[in-house]
């Protein structure tokens, strides 16, 4: 693993717009990447393309939890990019919710580490499962895998959001 440098970093400024619609227009391509091959957790292989056709995949707004599952799968894209601080910030700003973003500061000052990710690292590949839901609120599962073959290990985020506005309002570490 390449080591980056925490994504916080000049995460305050504000992107040009036109950063904020270029991230927002590549999200639709994430959802499919939520769906990982069963044990591994590498994405799944892309459908065969009917003859004649270029493949194809397709998303929508749907529940909360895919909404998490668009933005770890842009937020992994992006921290595995060195000197992508902006893209993180413009992410940050659409899907967390303003508390959770000064939150999340503060938690990335006292652990010199990424708050989305709580590591100083990206990881290999990433998995959202949908949990409960209650009094306008639902959790997230996000396991987040390190290395690749079998050295590989897991950490477990727990991802509030809620409902009405699908924002993410909360991460924390789930064990």
């Amino acid at each position: 693993m390449t080591p980056i440098r925490p994504l916080w970093r000049g995460s305050g400024s504000r992107g040009p717009r036109l950063l904020v619609a270029a991230l927002l227009a590549s999200v639709a391509a994430v959802p499919s990447a939520a769906s990982a091959t069963p044990g591994t957790g590498a994405p799944a292989a892309a459908p065969a393309a009917e003859p004649g056709r270029a493949p194809a995949r397709s998303g929508s707004p749907g529940p909360a939890y895919e909404r998490v599952a668009h933005f770890y799968g842009a937020y992994v894209d992006v921290a595995s990019d060195p000197g992508s601080h902006k893209a993180a910030a413009a992410l940050r700003a659409f899907y967390l919710t303003a508390d959770l973003r000064g939150r999340l500061l503060d938690w990335e000052r006292r652990h010199d580490a990424d708050g989305v990710l709580r590591a100083q690292n990206a990881p290999s590949a990433w998995r959202v499962t949908a949990g409960d839901s209650g009094m306008g609120k639902t959790t997230s599962t996000v396991r987040l895998t390190w290395g690749t073959g079998p050295e590989r290990t897991y950490t477990y985020l727990s991802v509030q959001s809620d409902l009405a506005t699908r924002t993410i309002t909360d991460i924390r570490s789930k064990y």
